[in-house]
């Protein structure tokens, strides 16, 4: 009964309301049991009086307790987010009304400084997303507290769930934040080299904040990706190397060839027009050299920035078979094109993939059987196989194989096909022209793509070059290159 009662009156059960009605009533309790003890008042009336000044107390009491339970819930809900700046509590007591109205204007007044606080926030954390090189904040210890978004994608997710010393694993590195935290150096400025996630060249700048900064973070580390900057400077080094070395023959044979023009042949026009035709195959040869170093360079470039166009490889088979038809009749050959019905589409370069198969048909005009056939043949295949040295994508792939049936190959040359300026004796006895790039160059456009690329050879079927390409997933979004 008592517990329906206080339910209905909206009470809760540790509100001390009773203790508060004793406590009050008990001077007055003591005062009529004196007075009855000397008989100054009647007992009946006593008691009455005392019942009285209760119910008194009760009237008194109840609405100020009543409002001052409304007035916790109200405060927890408002502390939880629970009641909107729209929700008033409606009150009697004008001390009650004053009291809600202090703690609403409290509530704005913080909910106002909160509101700031957060578009700044996101302001700030907009900006250092925006930043292309990895920002992270890190506190005494040096854990990890904030990191921008080139920082989460290069070094993880989790980032800020680890110590600095659990993500970079140089002892340079560490040691270097160590004298900043430990304010030995105000800042610090090094090249590091990390194997994980990939192998990288690093440049760090770590500086501490200033005092006047509020927050846990004591420091912050910037850091640029010298990787590619690196790999630019490697490949024009052996672009360098490799151009000087193969470019010293033809021009030593241009520059033979000239001297004897201008000497001992200068009046023979036979040994004239056979020089001057030599020389300038010899130009030729170097124009295409210093095309495939360029073109070789460009693809090294761009290798970890993964093609995601959607590309019909039956297409463009059929352009290239077309411009090399006429070199193929001129060799008694014709190229037979087979391809699966439904094909899938590749996730590729076009231009890329447009050269490697048309290098791939040249070659196999070239160093063909002369009055046989040359079979393109298209299909879909479960996965790209799997390769110790190149970074296959997961899968299925479309494969295209280009077949001669030209002299067979041996396996310890088949290895090196790939090497560049790697060339086989017999097709350089034959006098067949090539610069030895055009397989390295197939090589990394098919790295470049997360591809592989195959070859068999054999005395009855001749040699089959295969090269498989990832298959386009529209599911798949678009992504850009790596750090």
């Amino acid at each position: 009964m008592f517990e329906k009662s206080r339910k209905a009156l909206g009470f809760e059960k540790n509100t001390q309301f009773v203790e508060r009605i004793l406590f009050l009533s008990f001077p007055t309790a003591l005062v009529f049991i004196v007075l009855a003890a000397f008989n100054m008042v009647d007992p009946t009336l006593a008691v009455l009086s005392l019942a009285a000044v209760v119910v008194f107390n009760i009237v008194l009491l109840f609405p100020l307790t009543f409002e001052l339970q409304q007035i916790k819930k109200y405060v927890s809900k408002l502390a939880s987010g629970e009641i909107g700046e729209q929700d008033i509590l409606a009150l009697s007591e004008d001390e009650s009304k004053e009291l809600v109205e202090a703690i609403n204007n409290m509530h704005h007044f913080w909910a106002q400084k909160a509101d700031l606080l957060e578009a700044q926030t996101i302001s700030d954390t907009a900006v250092l997303d925006s930043l292309p090189d990895p920002i992270i904040m890190i506190d005494r210890a040096g854990n990890i507290l904030g990191a921008n978004l080139s920082a989460r994608t290069s070094f993880g997710d989790k980032i800020t769930d680890k110590n600095i010393d659990q993500v970079f694993h140089s002892n340079n590195f560490i040691n270097a934040v160590s004298r900043v935290l430990n304010k030995e150096s105000p800042s610090e400025n090094l090249i590091f080299y990390v194997e994980k996630p990939v192998d990288q060249k690093l440049y760090a700048h770590i500086k501490q904040l200033p005092w006047l900064s509020k927050g846990r973070a004591v420091a912050v580390i910037s850091i640029y990706d010298l990787t590619k900057s690196m790999k630019i400077e490697k490949m024009q080094s052996d672009f360098v190397a490799n151009a000087s070395h193969e470019l010293r023959t033809p021009l030593s044979i241009i520059s033979g060839f000239v001297e004897t023009l201008q000497t001992s042949a200068k009046d023979d026009p036979d040994a004239q027009k056979q020089f001057l035709q030599i020389i300038a195959d010899q130009a030729e040869y170097m124009s295409n050299l210093i095309e495939n170093l360029l073109s070789l360079s460009r693809i090294e470039l761009n290798q970890d920035e993964h093609p995601q166009d959607e590309v019909e490889i039956a297409t463009i088979v059929d352009d290239v078979a077309k411009s090399l038809e006429i070199k193929a009749q001129s060799n008694q050959m014709k190229i037979h094109i087979i391809k699966d019905a439904a094909l899938a589409t590749a996730k590729a370069d076009p231009q890329q993939i447009r050269q490697i198969i048309q290098n791939l048909t040249d070659n196999a005009i070239k160093y063909g059987t002369p009055g046989t056939e040359i079979t393109i043949r298209l299909n879909n295949a479960d996965k790209i196989p799997s390769s110790k040295t190149i970074k296959t994508a997961p899968g299925k792939a479309v494969a295209i194989s280009v077949n001669n049936k030209g002299p067979k190959i041996g396996p310890e040359k088949l290895a090196r096909l790939t090497e560049r300026f790697y060339r086989l004796q017999e097709h350089k006895d034959k006098n067949i022209k090539g610069t030895g790039l055009g397989l390295a160059i197939a090589k990394h456009i098919i790295i470049r793509h997360q591809g592989n690329i195959t070859v068999n050879s054999n005395g009855y079927n001749g040699t089959t070059f295969t090269i498989y390409l990832p298959v386009f997933n529209t599911d798949e979004a678009p992504v850009s290159g790596s750090l």
